[in-house]
Parts: C-alpha cells; structure tokens; sequence
C-alpha cells in the first residue's frame, strides 16, 4: 500500500519527520516495506535566474548568465528553446546529481553527476534542468512533460532548494498492511492509524453534496445475488462535462502510480486511493435499458472488459447488466460496451460490497487481476461503500464535472448499520496481557481507535466502528488494539502458568536424528529435502507391481500439478528424480540423503488423518560407487548407533538389482534394502546415451521409526584399548551360493574378540572346483585386559574354524 506522506498531512497535523513516523507506525503493527524519498536521486539543484542569455552563432545553443545564489554570475551554455533572459528554471549547479535522459529526452536512464565543461569552445559551469531531469512530469508539475526547461513561478526566491518547490521533497510509505486490516487499503485507512498513535484529531475529507431534483424516470437497480453482493449503492450523475483533473489530484494519483485520464475516471480511482471503496462509472447512454441487474453470469455469457479482453463466463461470476447484457464484471473491471469516452454527459456510479471469495475465485480462473479485485479480495466495509459514494459526488460537485440528480438507489441484504456492541472487561484485558494497564490508558487508546466506549466498574460497553469488521466480539481483540498503541516495550516476560524450567538442549529423539545426519555426512552425503507428493508415474518407473503395498497411497483432491497428485508411501522414486535431475546438470557422481516421513493410509477411502512414518532415504551415484561402498554406509550408521547389522539377499526388491541388492536387518528383524538400481529401471531414465554413471546408480531406504524401536536405550561408554588389535587371515572354500552376511555372522559368534571381519579376495578355480569358491577375510581380534598372544589367537581361530565346520560344513583353504 503505497502511502505519500503529503497525502497523510491533509488529515492529520503530523509533528514527527518521515523516520519518526515510520517507526510508529511499526510499533503500532504496520511494517513499512520501504521509504522512498522522491527526490533523492536530485541534489544541490537551486532556482537559478537568467540575466542575460545569448546564441551561439550557428548553433541551437545560447550562453547564460545565471544567478544561482552564489554571490556571482554563473556562465552555462543551454540548448532549450524557452531558455530567456528574466525567466527562473532549475539549475543544477558543478557537483549535483540528476537524472540522466536518453536521446528522446524522455526516458531516464540513470544518475548523472553534473561537471564543469565545454560546449562549442564556451565555459559551461553547471546546467539548467528540464522536468524530467527532475523525475517530474506534468501530473506532479505544471510544465514538466514540455521538452525544454521547467519554467519556475516568478516569486521563486532565488538561490533555494528546489525540491520544496516542486514538490520533490515529498516521500513515499510502502506499508504492508496485514490481511485482517482492510480498512487500512486506503490513505484515509492509514491517516486514521496516525492520528491514534500520535493523538491528534483527524480531518476527514469532505462528503456533503447537493443533489438536483431530476429524477431518471425508470431507473432501477435490482441485486439477484445477494449471497454475492450485499450492499449495492448507485447514483445518477448528468450534465457531465469531461476534462483536465485539478493539479492536486493529478499529483496524488501520480505519487501512487496512477496516470490521469479525466476527470470524471480520475474521481473513482481518487476514491479507491483515498477511501479505500472501489468505484465504477457506466456510461448511461449505452446502456440498453434504465434496469441495472447484479446477477450471477449464466452459461455461454461472455463480456469485453475496459482492456479489449473476453472472457467467457459461468454462474460462479458476478456481473452487473443493463437488462440484456453484462455491463461490468463484478468487483474486477467495467466492460468496455459502458466505458467513459469524451462524449459522456450521463453516467451512474457503483459503490458496493462484494463479497471477497467471490471476487478472488474469478479473479484467479479468469487471469484478470485489478487494483479493483485487490481491494474487495481482502474485504470492503459497508461503512466504505456509503462513504465511497458520498465522497465521489462531493468531488464532482467540487471540481464541476456534473450535476448530481435525486436518482438514488441502496440495495442492502440487510446488515445492520451500526459496529458491533459487546462488553469487555478492563480486568479481563490486562488478564490477556499479562500486565496492568492503567484503565484509563485502555478508556484512552480506545476511544483515539474511535471505538465507543463507556466504563461501568470494571466492565467496558463498547461499540466498534462500523469499518472494522475484523474485531470480533470478546476481550482478546481489544487487547491487542490496546497493547499495539500502549506499545509492547511494556510487556514483561514471565513464564507460563504451567511451565517448568529445564536444561534445554534436544529431547532423545532428536538426538537421534541429529546423530544420524552426522553419521551420513561423515560418509560424503548432502543431506537434501523434496516435495512429500508425487505421481503415479514415479511409482510406474521403479516397476513396482499393481498390488504391492506402495501401491495403497493417499491422493489429492485438488493437485496443483499432474506431477504431485499423491503422497509418497516411499523415499526411493524422490531419490531417484534428484539423482537424474544431477546428472541431466552434469553431475556425475554424488551421495545424497533424505531423513522425512512416508505416508501411509489407514484405511480406504481414507476418512482420517494417515500415519507418518520417517524413512532415510539415501542415494550414491558414479564411477567410484559400488554395493560395497554402500554397504560400508550402511555399517557406518549401525557402528554409530552400537548395532551390527545383518544381511540377507534381496530378490523380492522390483526397483533393484536381484543379484546386487540386500535386505537390512537388525536384532532379526528387517528394517531397511540397499543396492544398485535395477537394470530395466535404468535403462528407461531419461539421461544422456554416453552418461556412464547411469549404470552406477545404487539406492536405499530404511525404516527410521522401526530401527529406532531396536536401538539400545542408552549408549555405553567403551573405552579404547591399550593393546594393540591383531588381525589375522583366513580362507575359506565354500559353495557359489553361500553369501558373505552368513559367514561374518558365525565369525562373530565364535569368539567374542572378533572384531572387524572384512572380506578382501574372491578366487573361484580350478583349484577350488567347480561350482565352489575361495572367499579370503581379514579377522581383527581386539584385545580387553592384556595383550593377545600367538597362543590365544590360535585359540580364537580355532574356535571359529570349529564354529563353521560344525553349523556350515566349511574346511579352510
């Protein structure tokens, strides 16, 4: 909401500077966005007199004298035709900045520092100053469009700043106004807000008018949707005479980015600032009949609004019509069969209520987005509408554009016409602060909010104005009307009633999450975060079968694109697409990890909340990756957490490769698959035929929730051997089938010095025979209370030797 600080001086005496104000009006809840000072990009630029000014001979250039304030004449050479001897224009003298013009002379294309030079072998010490090497134009200065210099009034005191003078010492709020405070859309919103916060009285702008006594015979006004338009107000306005806006408004519609277009059109855009109340004006004579009808559109309706747009319509839009067509669409823009042209000499103005839902939902299916549509999506008063109306025809009385006629219509659902009335208590408020404001204090800020309120004991009778309809009825609202004005500095922290005071820190299950994050980037992850939907179709592309559980998903009522039309109930098809959006960028090789929840319905046609289950997805591509590297990630995390984790062959996995995948268990129980991609999944990715890492894609996925229930309560501490961990080697011949998770698991349970067991040479031969294969390990014992010696590794070795032989027939090499 842009807001000039000029505009605020009509209606309230404002003391304070721009900062000051700023400031206040934060503490009281309205955050200025931004402060532009209008003409800050203009400097040391005076009124300058022209005493004496000559041609160059053959040239379009005349040499000045100029007096500039400085206690002599200053010499600049000027290329304006209106340049005079006697006249005052802007002068900027050596060192000021002002904005620099392209070769039209119109457009600005920066900051220009102003120098001593030279022009046609003439001394030229500074430069005088068109309007729009000002930033000016005519709306906010008589004269400034003119392609040569800005003629300055006589009475203009030599030497002088020239920004009071034309206006550039003026600024602009920025203000973000919050969605419940509609009534602050509007200059006369935020002047209300001032006056509160720096106690001083508001001047409203004036509304009195005086209507003629013609009558439009047979003009009426009939509202069919009153669900959508519960407040409708219309008048008569005749004799119009089109023409130039006053310099005033011209120059308040042009600090708010509005450009004028006429009088009568510049009056309902001057209300929609000031008032906040969007206006609309239907040229009288092009309506078909005098019956205005505000209706819902019916099917096969169309319109073509002001900009030359069509529209197709459907019952869901407002439109007003002239009896037999849609003159106007409702809330958003007027059509263009009733639009003011310059013959216009009878007209009716709209004031009215639409209701914002309505306003927003065709404003977004019809792509039409207005400053009209912006106002009523966040929400009109009623109290808006009537002062709207009231101040348009007071303006076309003032500036003398029309008469106003006693064709008057108000077409109201019924609202009441006064705020709303409740009690409150001054104990009940301070309750909800958590301080004690004195009540006379409350009485105060209330009372400059111009709510109506009278005290008995402690019990306030308040009526609210009639423009804020966002106070709802009850003690909590006024205290934060009272406590925004009284100023939150006098708040004073405090516990709640309930609480208790702790060491702080993470509870255990955040620990565990945090442990697990660092875990995976010890590893080489980048820990990443995707979208909770996706589609069918990524389910489609890891295969999986019509009837797997994944299949069970939640879908959305309303997707807001094919691509997220379901819940995940898995993390492998989001690792996936970020792992072939990598490598589509040129990313060849990477390790990504994702811990965030999977959900799965509890029942179908899903009627409750589903379950929300984290799952740590992971994901390593390249040429350096391999099952075993990830494997090691996988070790890694348990070693973490002080769990082995077992492994079995996982063939039943439709994404992975059969041969090079494995299940994750923990204390027996299965909590997770890791492995490389299958081969009929990669072969359908969309990536490069030469990317070489499309064949290096390994996945995983693990059950958080699940593994966390098998994790030890607590860790306990072990510390690090003084003895030195001895290793030794064993070979082992076995058949092809025999996995390696079964022979590490037997070497672990034989003796309980077992440390690490790392397999490091497969060897398959003649000399094993066929079908058979040498599987080479590297055993660490880890010593507890004394150093191992050659005689208790033997001992261990044989333990396990006996282990193997006795549960898998297994002979050493």
């Amino acid at each position: 909401m842009k807001v000039p600080f000029s505009w605020l001086k009509e209606y309230v005496d404002i003391d304070v500077t721009p900062q000051e104000l700023e400031e206040k009006l934060f503490s009281c809840g309205f955050e200025v966005e931004e402060r532009v000072d209008i003409g800050r990009d203009i400097t040391n630029v005076v009124v300058g007199l022209v005493v004496e000014c000559e041609k160059i001979p053959d040239t379009h250039l005349s040499v000045c004298k100029v007096d500039a304030g400085t206690g002599e004449l200053l010499q600049i050479c000027c290329g304006a035709d209106n340049v005079r001897a006697g006249g005052k224009y802007p002068c900027a003298l050596p060192g000021a900045t002002v904005l620099a013009t392209g070769r039209d002379h119109k457009t600005v294309e920066g900051v220009a520092t102003i120098k001593k030079g030279k022009l046609r072998g003439y001394d030229s010490f500074g430069m005088l100053c068109s309007g729009t090497e000002l930033g000016l134009n005519d709306d906010l200065y008589p004269g400034a469009d003119y392609f040569g210099l800005l003629v300055l009034p006589e009475d203009a005191p030599v030497g002088t700043d020239i920004k009071p003078l034309v206006g550039l010492d003026d600024c602009i709020f920025d203000i973000s106004v919050t969605a419940n405070r509609a009534d602050c859309q509007s200059v006369l919103g935020i002047a209300r807000e001032v006056a509160a916060v720096l106690n001083k009285p508001l001047k409203m702008p004036a509304t009195n008018y005086t209507a003629s006594e013609f009558v439009y015979p047979g003009l009426d006004i009939t509202v069919e949707a009153p669900d959508l338009c519960p407040r409708y107000l219309g008048h008569g306005v005749r004799n119009i005479t089109p023409g130039q806006s006053p310099r005033w408004m011209r120059r308040h519609l042009a600090l708010c980015g509005l450009r004028s277009i006429s009088n009568v059109v510049d009056i309902t855009n001057y209300v929609m600032l000031e008032i906040g109340q969007p206006m609309h004006a239907f040229d009288m004579s092009t309506l078909e009949s005098t019956r205005i009808i505000v209706r819902r559109a019916r099917d096969g309706e169309s319109i073509v609004t002001l900009d030359g747009k069509e529209f197709a319509l459907n019952p869901s839009n407002l439109v007003i019509c002239d009896g037999a067509k849609p003159v106007a669409l409702a809330g958003i823009m007027g059509g263009l069969n009733s639009e003011i042209t310059p013959n216009t000499t009878q007209l009716l103005f709209e004031s009215a209520k639409f209701m914002r839902d309505n306003i927003r939902k065709t404003s977004r299916s019809l792509g039409q987005s207005t400053d009209s549509s912006s106002h009523y999506e966040k929400g009109i008063s009623e109290y808006t509408c009537e002062l709207g109306m009231a101040r348009a025809l007071h303006l076309i009385e003032e500036l003398g554009c029309g008469e106003v006629t006693a064709s008057a219509f108000d077409v109201s659902a019924g609202a009441p016409r006064t705020g709303k009335r409740f009690d409150a208590s001054i104990r009940g408020i301070n309750r909800i602060l958590g301080i004690d404001v004195p009540a006379e204090d409350i009485l105060d800020i209330l009372r400059r909010l111009q709510f109506e309120v009278e005290q008995e004991g402690d019990c306030l009778h308040v009526v609210a104005p009639r423009w804020r309809e966002d106070i709802e009825i009850g003690e909590p609202d006024l205290a934060e009307e009272v406590i925004r004005e009284y100023g939150y500095e006098h708040i004073v922290p405090t516990f709640l009633s309930d609480s208790s005071v702790t060491n702080g820190g993470l509870n255990p299950q955040q620990q565990r999450r945090a442990k697990l994050k660092r875990s995976m980037c010890s590893q080489g992850y980048n820990e990443i975060s995707t979208l909770a939907f996706y589609a069918d179709a990524d389910l489609d592309a890891l295969h999986l079968p019509a009837d797997a559980p994944e299949r069970n998903v939640i879908r959305l009522l309303n997707p807001i694109t094919s691509n997220l039309t379901i819940m995940r109930p898995l993390l492998a098809p989001s690792m996936l697409n970020t792992v072939v959006e990598n490598l589509k960028r040129g990313n060849s090789a990477g390790r990504l990890f994702e811990l965030s929840n999977i959900y799965v319905p509890r029942q179908q046609p899903v009627t409750e909340l589903p379950d929300e289950i984290p799952h740590l997805g992971f994901a390593a591509f390249g040429d350096e990756e391999d099952f075993f590297t990830v494997k090691g990630t996988v070790e890694a995390l348990g070693e973490a957490f002080g769990v082995q984790f077992e492994y079995t062959r996982a063939e039943d996995v439709a994404w992975l490769h059969p041969g090079i995948a494995a299940n994750i268990l923990c204390g027996g129980k299965k909590v997770g698959v890791f492995g490389k991609l299958a081969n009929e999944v990669t072969a359908e990715l969309k990536l490069p035929k030469d990317s070489k890492a499309n064949h290096k894609i390994f996945l995983g996925e693990i059950d958080w929730a699940a593994l966390c229930t098998l994790l030890p309560e607590g860790m306990r501490y072990r510390p690090i051997s003084e003895f030195a961990t001895v290793t030794r080697d064993l070979a082992l011949v076995v058949g092809e089938e025999m996995p390696c998770g079964t022979l590490t698991d037997e070497i672990r349970k034989a003796c309980k010095q077992v440390g690490d067991v790392e397999l490091f040479d497969v060897y398959r031969g003649e000399q094993v025979g066929e079908g058979r294969k040498s599987m080479a390990f590297k055993i660490s014992f880890v010593p507890t209370d004394k150093a191992l010696t050659p005689k208790d590794l033997d001992r261990f070795m044989n333990k396990i030797l006996g282990n193997l032989k006795h549960k898998l027939n297994i002979d050493v090499r």
